[in-house]
C-alpha cells in the first residue's frame, strides 16, 4: 500500500470517527477489496458447500462496522484488526447458530494455513478455536490478540506490532508461543 494511500485511508477513518458520514462512503470504496480479500482468506479454510459466501461475511462485517460508535480509529492496521475481529465474530455466531439447529450439527473447519497458525494438515472447529482463543485470551491477552489480528486480521508482524504498541519481534515471539499453545489446546479437545 502506497504512503499516500495509506494517509488518506487514515484521514478518512479519523473523520468517520468524528461523525462524518461522507467519510465513510469515501472509505468503503477504497477498504472494501482489503476486506473481500480478508473474508476470502476466512472462507478458504471454511469446508466446501458453508452456507456463507465470502461477499456475506463482508457484508455482515460491515453492518456490525458501521453499527459501532465513538471509535477512535488509530489507522489503516486498527481498522483491519477490528474487522478481522468482527469476521472472526460473524463465523463463530453462524458456526454456534448451525450447531443450535442441529443437535453437533455440521462442524465449521477452519483451516489454519500460511500467514496464519500453521499446523500440518489440520483443520479447527471454528467454535473450539475461539474457545481457546477465549482461553488464551484470560491468560495472556496480548498473545491472544497477536492470534486474532494475524490470523483473522491478515496483517503483518509490523502492522500487528503498530496495533499493540510492542515490537515487531515481540509480536514474533508471542506468534510462535500461542501457535504452539493452540496447536496443543486444540489438539486436545479434538481427542475430548
Amino acid at each position: 500500500m502506497t504512503e499516500v494511500r495509506e494517509h488518506e485511508l487514515t484521514q478518512l477513518l479519523r473523520a468517520w470517527s468524528e461523525g462524518d458520514e461522507q467519510a465513510l462512503e469515501k472509505l468503503v470504496p477504497l477498504v472494501y477489496a482489503d476486506l473481500h480479500r480478508l473474508a476470502r482468506h476466512y472462507m478458504a479454510g471454511e469446508r466446501a458447500g458453508h452456507l456463507l459466501q465470502t461477499s456475506a461475511l463482508v457484508n455482515e462485517a460491515y453492518l456490525r462496522l458501521v453499527d459501532i460508535k465513538k471509535v477512535n480509529w488509530k489507522n489503516r492496521a486498527h481498522f483491519f484488526g477490528v474487522s478481522a475481529q468482527l469476521m472472526r465474530r460473524v463465523l463463530v455466531d453462524f458456526a454456534r447458530s448451525r450447531r443450535s439447529l442441529k443437535r453437533g450439527g455440521e462442524t465449521v473447519m477452519v483451516s489454519l494455513e500460511e500467514g496464519s497458525i500453521a499446523f500440518p494438515g489440520a483443520g479447527a472447529d471454528v467454535v473450539a478455536l475461539d474457545d481457546a482463543l477465549k482461553t488464551l485470551a484470560a491468560m495472556d491477552p496480548r498473545r491472544s490478540r497477536v492470534v486474532e489480528l494475524r490470523f483473522f486480521g491478515g496483517l503483518s508482524a509490523e502492522e500487528t506490532a503498530e496495533v499493540l504498541k510492542v515490537s515487531a519481534e515481540t509480536v514474533l515471539h508471542d506468534w510462535k508461543l500461542a501457535k504452539v499453545w493452540l496447536l496443543r489446546e486444540l489438539s486436545g479437545a479434538n481427542e475430548a
